[in-house]
């Protein structure tokens, strides 16, 4: 985690673009929750995305939408 901070230049970065309505902070957030999220339905469902493990097993993927983070 420590490196990844280290790569971001915060001395280039307004205040409003870290903690703003769609700063750095909301946005990272949002890929990290997708991320949980996504792990967990592997998890759950017993096989990796796109795979076609789940084919007619009456419990496979079949797609999302995009929902926002308020």
């Amino acid at each position: 985690m420590d490196q990844i901070l280290a790569a971001i230049n915060f001395k280039d970065l307004t205040q409003d673009e870290v903690v703003g309505q769609d700063g750095l902070i909301k946005q990272l957030t949002g890929r990290i929750l997708q991320r949980a999220l996504e792990a967990e339905m592997t998890e759950h469902l017993g096989y990796e995305k796109n795979s076609n493990s789940g084919d007619n097993s009456g419990n496979s993927r079949n797609g999302h939408t995009e929902k926002p983070l308020a």
